[in-house]
């Protein structure tokens, strides 16, 4: 499927960009997002036209990602979970759990699809993660992973 770019996205392209994408991926997230229109002659007019506005408003996003970048990159976020004596977890760790964090210790609101854990967290420990807030701008957290002491 054939489409236009109306925001830059990661690994795929910029602004304006006409590019060939799975027809499933095209129709269910970046055009129901509003993200990419269909490759037409009309589209491809509509997007030149509106190219300077489009980078403004890229810009002005990536600006407000920018300040939540620098208030969370490296900060270190505290995990008390229940553990075995080997110091595995009863469960992992997952991106939704670390939103919820980020919304009530640093009232920041990252959304789980945002969070690259990179591996799966199963143990106790210090992990390093990204945060993807915008396809030019990330962030990196730490993560420290304590043993709750059973009585």
């Amino acid at each position: 499927m054939q489409i236009i770019l109306l925001e830059n996205i990661m690994k795929l392209g910029k602004i304006g960009d006409q590019v060939e994408v799975k027809n499933g991926f095209g129709r269910n997230y970046l055009l129901r997002q509003g993200k990419a229109l269909r490759a037409s002659k009309e589209n491809i007019e509509f997007v030149s036209k509106k190219k300077t506005e489009l980078n403004k408003k890229n810009d002005e996003t990536k600006k407000q990602f920018k300040e939540i970048a620098d208030k969370i990159s490296n900060k270190t976020l505290k995990f008390n979970k229940e553990s075995k004596e080997n110091g595995e977890l009863y469960g992992s760790i997952k991106p939704k759990e670390v939103s919820n964090v980020f919304k009530d210790v640093l009232k920041v609101e990252i959304n789980p699809s945002q969070i690259d854990l990179r591996q799966e967290i199963t143990r106790v420990g210090e992990y390093k993660i990204n945060i993807n807030l915008h396809a030019e701008v990330m962030a990196t957290v730490n993560l420290q992973v304590d043993k709750i002491d059973s009585i």
